[in-house]
């Protein structure tokens, strides 16, 4: 596991801590492939029941290393080409994996780093916190999942102008807008971010696994078809494990166990 990608399982919670503070926690290719490797880690550990994503030092993510871009050179379209293939399809695990995912913005969030601050289930920055595109300013175009999250959360109007015009915005008005679900104290974020975490761990994991794909897929669904899917998918829940337990649990008036099904 590289360096610049720290992880530590604590009470069945992945902790993924982006960690090239020296440089704003810039993605390079190291970066990029540790995510990568912490993913399928996350996906494939059965400790692990929800995965906490957060930055180290005062910025969140800064977004690609344009260093590595300039120095690149001619080169550049062929390093992009692989450092996104790698942070794609870590996104795309952290998005689809069985587990519920939480992000902890500590600070800056631009360019891919934004892409990464939206994309947890409960997204939490610290009030300190900035967003912002940024990619117009180098005159590049968006990558990091940023064009299919951000009109989902804020709607297409306010992604036009966030994405065109790099308008930086704090988490306060990140949370207005519904970019993020809450703000809180800068010293709070973490021990919130791990609470929060930590709840979701202990909760049906499978159960709540569906249900982050019914809301991915309903944007795309017409009414019926989600009526269907959700109509399949509580017949199949309540036939399972979790559904069982978390029943039983209620008839008797005790807390339900679901980390033991």
């Amino acid at each position: 596991m590289t360096e610049a990608v720290g992880v530590e399982v604590r009470d069945r919670v992945a902790i993924l801590t982006l960690s090239r503070e020296h440089a704003g926690n810039a993605i390079d290719q190291e970066m990029a492939d540790g995510l990568l490797e912490a993913a399928q880690t996350c996906e494939t550990d059965e400790r692990v029941r929800a995965v906490l994503l957060t930055g180290q030092g005062r910025s969140f993510c800064v977004g690609g290393d344009v260093k590595a871009f300039a120095a690149a050179g001619s080169g550049a379209p062929e390093l992009v080409r692989k450092l996104t293939g790698s942070l794609h399809a870590a996104m795309a695990l952290l998005a689809r994996m069985d587990k519920p995912l939480v992000t902890a913005v500590n600070g800056a969030a631009a360019g891919a780093g934004f892409g990464l601050a939206i994309l947890g289930d409960v997204a939490l920055a610290a009030r300190s916190a900035k967003f912002a595109m940024a990619y117009g300013a180098i005159g590049l175009t968006p990558d990091a999942g940023a064009t299919w999250l951000l009109p989902r959360l804020v709607g297409f109007r306010m992604a036009q102008e966030l994405a065109l015009t790099g308008t930086r915005i704090d988490a306060t008005e990140a949370e207005r807008i519904g970019l993020i679900t809450r703000a809180v104290d800068d010293e709070s974020l973490l021990v919130e971010a791990r609470s929060l975490a930590t709840k979701l761990a202990h909760s049906p994991r499978r159960a709540f696994a569906h249900t982050r794909a019914l809301l991915h897929q309903s944007s795309s669904n017409d009414f019926e078809t989600q009526l269907a899917l959700e109509a399949a998918g509580i017949a199949y829940a309540i036939g399972q494990p979790e559904g069982q337990e978390g029943i039983s649990a209620f008839v008797a008036r005790r807390p339900p166990d679901f980390t033991q099904v």
